[in-house]
């Protein structure tokens, strides 16, 4: 566009992307820069500054700012009722929780109009300096810029706030001082097998279901038996909860004749309710004991009673101790996902093993099934 002379110009705000113009030495965002909207707020602001005489119409006094205590506040009034699932919180409420109390040690008595991208580098530092790793500070990162967002979309902090904090990118693999995690991939079949003696009953039925139909930890734990289709030859469980429930997504979990063998034992003992309990699983090791005449002396009662089903925690935990007894390195129970990813890629192809985990994309399957070499080397070995 060209500028007319004497008329102040359309710029382009770089380290939000906006487009802005100066008035009466005030800066005025009109959207991204380039597009439709932003020109024809522009030409509006122009109009109305050449009808005044050139001068811009005094701006209203501003409420008084919020500060990031106060924003922080209600943010958390709002994911306290948003982030739930099945009536209870969800992980991402504990996330957001330990990642907002950065911005409130720090930064809790400024105003949050003021919060700019060198306040959020600051956070980002610190996290660093604790020793997190690159992806979970980037994690950390993106909830406060989430926050922020919340309060522009309800008019509690200026638009330009949100804007300016785009600027500030993610950290770079090899690129900042923060390390990178081990990379997750499949655990050895033969480490699961050594690690089984030494787990109680109900955690060594969840390991070898995961192995087999490489369901997440978190709907082998939810496992019941009216969530059962058992009317086929192959089972389907469909999980009353799952981590893409909120996306509208559907999860069914076929279950073939050696996954039926596991959880039948399980099933004639079960009607109802959780098929893995942590409470049936003490029960029984009380049996054992009682039977075998090591019950020496009768134990105080817990502070806190085992609960009708496992959680993630404690089923991961489970597995360290076992994995501690039976020597061999500690894996964690996602990895049986990539285990099951990997074999099925292996013998049944991407699509086959995108359709069994539940992905909508390949692309997703691949992060989980690691390619298959075997293959390449006996062709080179034919043909290099």
């Amino acid at each position: 566009m060209a500028r007319r002379r004497g008329v102040p110009s359309y710029r382009l705000h770089r380290p939000s992307g906006q487009a802005v113009v100066t008035l009466a030495g005030k800066d005025r965002y009109l959207g991204p820069h380039g597009s439709t909207e932003s020109r024809a707020e522009y030409d509006r602001l122009i109009a109305e500054w050449l009808a005044a005489g050139r001068r811009a119409e005094p701006a209203p006094e501003a409420a008084p700012s919020l500060t990031v205590n106060e924003l922080l506040l209600a943010y958390w009034e709002f994911a306290d009722g948003y982030y739930r699932k099945d009536g209870e919180h969800s992980s991402e409420w504990h996330l957001v929780r330990t990642a907002l109390r950065v911005a409130r040690r720090l930064y809790g008595h400024t105003p949050a109009a003021e919060f700019g991208p060198k306040a959020l580098r600051t956070c980002r530092e610190d996290l660093i300096a604790r020793g997190l790793r690159r992806r979970t500070v980037n994690h950390y990162i993106g909830r406060i810029k989430r926050m922020v967002r919340w309060g522009v979309a309800n008019e509690l902090v200026p638009a330009g706030a949100w804007h300016a904090l785009q600027a500030v990118d993610g950290l770079r693999r090899g690129r900042s001082a923060a390390p990178d995690g081990p990379k997750v991939g499949p655990v050895a079949e033969d480490q699961v097998e050594a690690v089984l003696p030494f787990l109680s009953r109900p955690v060594a039925a969840m390991v070898r279901l995961q192995l087999l139909t490489g369901m997440r930890p978190g709907e082998v734990v939810l496992l019941r038996p009216e969530d059962l289709d058992r009317s086929g030859r192959v089972w389907e469980y469909r999980p009353a909860s799952h981590k893409n429930a909120h996306r509208g997504q559907e999860r069914f979990v076929p279950i073939g004749p050696q996954g039926q063998a596991v959880l039948w034992p399980f099933l004639q003992v079960v009607a109802a309710g959780y098929l893995f309990s942590p409470a049936r699983a003490e029960e029984e090791r009380n049996a054992r004991k009682r039977k075998t005449n090591r019950w020496l002396r009768r134990r105080r009662p817990r502070a806190h009673p085992l609960g009708e089903r496992y959680d993630v925690g404690i089923y991961r935990r489970a597995i360290a101790r076992a994995c501690v007894r039976a020597g061999v390195p500690v894996w964690k129970p996602h990895q049986l996902r990539h285990t099951a990813a990997t074999r099925l890629r292996k013998q049944f192809g991407i699509e086959a093993a995108r359709v069994i985990l539940g992905h909508r994309s390949s692309a997703v399957t691949e992060i989980y099934a690691e390619v298959d070499r075997s293959r390449a080397v006996e062709v080179m070995a034919e043909v290099g």
